[in-house]
């Protein structure tokens, strides 16, 4: 050991102890998903801790000099079967039944945990020497100490994946209403009976709630696929504005589900034996008839980790395995960005910018490649395509070693692509589920600013959209151009195919009729598509022809055609009481399209343009504009809904202060605006700012250090009234914008171009024939982006695969009907 020991002397400055703060990779590989379960293990470099998969390790040591790494290698043990553990007749022992609403807690979704031997060992590159600890014993004390405090320095500390990972969530935990300790309740005389409850409106029989303070018993509200009630116990809180009702049939001794309209969210009532007694019950003699709201949950995530839920139940699906056929592991509501990534990297241009050039991007990675996005890009790309991690996930209780039936595969888990693109984002940064469209535009957004030289991917999916506006009084037009990545599609419900089926089922749900059909909408593609070429009415425009308002029409079509067409439908929209809701629509989507017809032709011949004259000043040109009179009252309101202030204030201004509906009318059609959130702008003010305070001088430096010119940070600044960390986001999402004056948010022209300058060139696209095959399609199923389940299916060499998470299938039966995001590539002619 001599010789050994020698070795050990001379690498032991480099040999570090974790400290509070140091970021330890002890569970996955910098550079590839290789883990300490893998072929191989897994070597921390203990110098700098980051981990290393065997194949990879020589070439770190090899670029930095580090020669000291820890070894970890861990074996799964198979799983005892506890005696007291009923057999399932499958050779496992069944589940418990989660009973709370809650992760990795007593009741709880169970947070699976597999059982591993571990081995470490010290190695010393370049040659692999090995150090046990039974050979640190038999080493100089001052060796021994050192690397023993590093060795168990390193296996204590958390891995950075696993600080990253929520361990524990308890969705049950609930706050008391702050309408509970003082609730009026009315000395009506009503006495509630014990069982037998109807709603007092439509007679339903089943979701049955109480208001407490009048005691009105009506239905709950009506769920995303048309079970549940009528909404009538919602309604009667909007007319009268009584706060808290009561689900009868939950109630036990032990309480009962309570719901408050005012604060829109389950809560306790300390008081809820006396609001009952109130009304004639008593909680103690009550029983459970019903499941409460914490139990209809549970069963719904129960059916959405299931693989029936894909809409396929019906077929057992042929598992996949091999190159581009590589499962994702679900890291907590990660389906999402697991769907996403797995279309984006089908795409040739995303393949060749990081798959392709991966030695090249791995040699030339950063002392410390977890925080570098080409490289955590590349990475992911390369573990989806290789086919490495496409295998059979291990079954412990399978002595046999056959793969498993469904599907499930090794696959990878991108905690640190995750980690890194969701850095500092305010929900992309957590375990909640999102929006795939929303993470989309976020990705987009970020190859975007890291691909400002050399070839972008994203520009496979960027295409121009020119609109013309006609003042219907004068006949003269405006164009204006405009960058876009996603056309969205309307969903228009009175265009429905099946219109008397709908109207049935409605009358037989209103009727209480339990046994009534769920039937889906079914609207035709060609409607959505035409709602998105008709001309638009505008009839507030003020016109620089006649020097006043007039209406206006505005066509939209495509300047360009992108190589790849991505298309969102709108399935997510407002009720009438404005909480969000899902709309349940099967949509006939084409296999191919043609869009040709709707390429921009441009200015017509003899077609006359309206003049460049900004609209007069509301005000007389004496008195200073300083900001827009607005009723404060309405704006605050807006503002309570969640919306933008600045798209508020816009709201109120451009409806002349005319009350809460016509500003919601406004807002409603002017989400999808790309300067919907953007400040207002008054009229007449020439130099096109808005009347807000001086720009920080420090925040205008700290941008133009980055590269950008001060004209373009002061853009972005006042686009983001003056906020440092928005206006970063806002110019790199804006990037052809500022490159090319001419092309502004929103489609304005700009003040600032100089007269007399050639114009900028305009951004880069690529442009083509029109038309296109799908390819791709993402759905969601749930009630809303923020909860719910997706999972994609891409078409590979004509055979239609279904990505859901780790399970990789040929699909009998694709869904494409029920789609969210559709993804079309052009067809070559």
């Amino acid at each position: 050991m001599a010789e050994v020991g020698d070795v050990l002397m001379s690498v032991l400055s480099t040999i570090r102890v974790p400290k509070p703060g140091d970021r330890v990779h002890k569970d996955e590989c910098a550079l590839s998903f290789s883990t300490p379960e893998s072929e191989g293990g897994l070597y921390m470099c203990m110098n700098s801790f980051l981990g290393f998969g065997s194949q990879y390790v020589d070439r770190y040591h090899a670029r930095t000099g580090q020669r000291a790494y820890l070894h970890i290698t861990r074996t799964r043990k198979a799983k005892v079967q506890k005696e007291d553990d009923n057999n399932s007749g499958s050779g496992h022992p069944p589940k418990k039944k989660p009973t709370r609403l809650a992760i990795g807690i007593e009741g709880g979704f169970d947070v699976e945990q597999e059982l591993y031997e571990e081995d470490v060992k010290v190695v010393i590159l370049p040659d692999r020497q090995e150090v046990t600890s039974e050979d640190l014993a038999t080493m100089p004390d001052v060796v021994r100490e050192r690397v023993s405090l590093s060795m168990a320095g390193i296996m204590a500390a958390d891995s950075v994946s696993h600080a990253l990972q929520v361990q524990q969530w308890d969705g049950e935990v609930r706050q008391e209403s702050r309408h509970a300790a003082d609730l009026k309740q009315l000395d009506n005389g009503v006495k509630i009976p014990p069982s037998g409850w109807r709603c007092e409106v439509c007679d339903l029989q089943e979701n049955i709630w109480m208001n407490l303070t009048d005691g009105k018993v009506m239905c709950g509200r009506r769920y995303f696929d048309g079970s549940g009630g009528n909404n009538h116990a919602l309604l009667h809180f909007q007319q009268t504005g009584y706060p808290i009702a009561v689900k009868l049939g939950t109630i036990t001794p032990d309480g009962g589900d309570v719901y408050s309209y005012d604060e829109d969210d389950m809560v306790l009532d300390a008081k809820l034996p006396e609001h009952l007694a109130h009304f004639g019950i008593n909680m103690m003699t009550m029983e459970k008839t019903e499941r409460t709201m914490t139990e209809l949950e549970i069963a719904v995530n129960q059916r959405v980790g299931e693989w029936e839920v894909i809409q396929e139940s019906g077929t057992t699906l042929r598992p996949l395995f091999g190159a581009g056929l590589t499962g994702m592991k679900n890291l907590g509501n990660s389906c999402y960005l697991n769907s996403v990534m797995q279309v984006l990297f089908t795409v040739p241009d995303f393949q060749n910018k990081y798959v392709s050039n991966i030695d090249k991007i791995i040699d030339e990675a950063p002392s410390d490649p977890t925080q570098d996005f080409k490289t955590q890009v590349a990475k992911l790309g390369y573990g989806l395509l290789s086919g490495e991690y496409s295998k059979p996930a291990p079954d412990p209780g399978d002595e046999t070693g056959a793969s498993e039936p469904r599907g499930d595969q090794i696959g990878i888990a991108p905690r640190m692509f995750k980690a890194l693109v969701g850095r500092g984002h305010p929900e992309f940064s957590t375990n909640r589920q999102q929006d795939a469209e929303e993470f989309l535009m976020h990705f987009i957004n970020m190859v975007e600013r890291n691909c400002r030289s050399g070839s972008n991917p994203s520009e496979a999916f960027r295409f121009l959209v020119e609109e013309r506006i006609v003042c219907q009084q004068s006949q003269k037009a405006k164009y204006t151009q405009r960058v876009d990545y996603i056309v969205q599609l309307p969903v228009l419900m009175d265009q429905a195919t099946n219109t008397e089926e709908l109207q049935e089922a409605e009358r037989r749900r209103e009727e209480g009729d339990s046994s009534a059909p769920t039937v889906r909408a079914q609207i035709p593609f060609t409607a959505c598509m035409a709602a998105l070429s008709e001309p638009e009415i505008l009839t507030d425009f003020w016109s620089s022809a006649v020097q006043s308002k007039t209406t206006a029409t505005k066509t939209t079509r495509f300047a360009s055609f992108p190589d790849h067409l991505v298309i969102q439908i709108k399935k997510f929209t407002f009720g009438l009481d404005w909480v969000p809701k899902k709309l349940d629509v099967s949509i006939d989507v084409p296999d191919t399209l043609d869009l040709s017809a709707l390429r921009a032709t441009g200015q017509q011949p003899g077609e006359e343009l309206l003049p460049e004259v900004a609209p007069p000043p509301l005000m007389t040109p004496d008195v200073e504009v300083k900001a827009p009179v607005l009723d404060d009252s309405t704006v605050s309101q807006l503002c309570e809904m969640g919306f933008p202030l600045e798209a508020c204030r816009k709201a109120v201004y451009y409806t002349g202060n005319t009350g809460i509906d016509a500003a919601m009318n406004w807002i409603m059609g002017h989400m999808d605006d790309p300067d919907f959130a953007a400040p207002l702008v008054l009229p007449g003010c020439s130099s096109g700012t808005t009347p807000t305070e001086s720009l920080s001088e420090e925040h205008l430096a700290t941008i133009v250090s980055m590269g950008f010119s001060r004209d373009q940070a002061t853009k972005a600044l006042r686009a983001t009234s003056n906020v440092l960390d928005r206006a970063v986001d806002w110019i790199f999402s804006h990037l052809d914008d500022l490159e090319s004056m001419d092309v502004s948010e929103g489609g304005r022209s700009t003040a600032e171009s100089e007269g007399g300058r050639d114009p900028p060139p305009g951004p880069r696209v690529k442009d083509g024939p029109g038309k296109y095959e799908l390819f791709a399609f993402i759905s969601h199923m749930g009630t809303s982006t923020m909860c719910g389940h997706y999972v994609c299916h891409i078409k590979k060499d004509q055979q239609w695969v279904i990505f859901n998470d780790q399970k990789v299938c040929a699909s009998e039966k694709p869904p494409k009907d029920l789609g969210y995001l559709y993804f079309y590539r052009r067809v070559a002619e």
